[in-house]
């Protein structure tokens, strides 16, 4: 099954007109790790955007949890493994996030998503991060854990292509894995909640950006956004996140949908981000 996307940026019609008008703009769309995945490439040419897909192809390989042979299928299945660089670099920015969120980021809550998924009890026994070991390039987890990196392997994927095109020459991109991050610019970007509609501009410019929408899709037991220790629903509608990084954005924002604004804007302040709230009522709230 393929979740519905809880992310809600588009690029603005502004921006579309804008670079229809450019004579060499490049483009591919299509999906990856459950996600709506595009590429806005100013001057480039097929061989740049068919790098940029393997690239893309390659991520979803190691942290696609709908891809039974990818190398976070195979973690979970043996309870721990080998990791692969990549791995380990997304799994040290899980544990910052997790750090910095006071323990709201924990990815150990697959087992609750899919519970949930298929109507069952929920296995709140089986979440915490601080159960996982890794040492020395291997992962170890406690018994009947598994990980999600849902909220945060989009935006790392979108960092991997970004720093592929600019590696490449790029002075001009705009990269949508999920997330947001944009080389060059100005890009601007539309802000929508599931429920109140679209709420305003984000203009981007060698920057990334990420929104998380708790209802943009219900499980039995309610918003798909769990608080990991079982006891909150999420306080907010939208959450986004403007961010140098766009997997520190995705991490983030999936995370504060439960957070009070008091932590929130600390959190702003201590990790220089930009952060859009939309409350239930539609009001908007920026911090940073």
């Amino acid at each position: 099954m393929k979740m519905t996307r809880r992310r809600f940026l588009s690029v603005s019609a502004a921006t579309l007109v804008a670079s229809a008008a450019h004579a060499s703009t490049a483009r591919w769309q299509g999906r990856a790790m459950g996600a709506e995945v595009s590429l806005v490439l100013h001057g480039g040419t097929q061989q740049d955007l068919d790098a940029a897909v393997t690239e893309i192809r390659r991520v979803e390989r190691l942290f696609s949890i709908y891809d039974p042979t990818s190398e976070l299928s195979h973690l979970n299945k043996n309870s721990g493994g080998r990791l692969s660089p990549d791995t380990q670099d997304l799994l040290a920015l899980c544990d910052s996030v997790h750090r910095t969120t006071d323990g709201l980021f924990d990815p150990t809550v697959q087992p609750v998503f899919r519970a949930a998924l298929h109507g069952r009890a929920l296995p709140w026994h089986l979440v915490g991060w601080d159960r996982v070991r890794i040492e020395q390039g291997h992962l170890t987890m406690a018994k009947g854990q598994q990980l999600t990196l849902n909220g945060i392997a989009q935006g790392y994927a979108t960092d991997q292509v970004r720093d592929l095109l600019t590696a490449r020459g790029f002075a001009k991109a705009l990269v949508s894995v999920g997330e947001h991050s944009a080389i060059g610019g100005p890009f601007r970007l539309q802000l929508e909640d599931p429920i109140h509609g679209p709420l305003g501009l984000r203009t981007l410019e060698d920057s990334a950006i990420a929104t998380s929408s708790p209802n943009a899709m219900q499980l039995g037991v309610g918003a798909h956004i769990f608080d990991p220790t079982g006891r909150a629903v999420p306080l907010w509608s939208t959450v986004s996140v403007e961010a140098k990084s766009a997997a520190l954005a995705d991490g983030l924002s999936t995370a504060l949908c439960m957070a009070p604004r008091d932590q929130i804007a600390q959190i702003a302040g201590a990790t220089g981000t930009r952060i859009t709230l939309i409350d239930r009522s539609g009001d908007l709230t920026r911090l940073g």
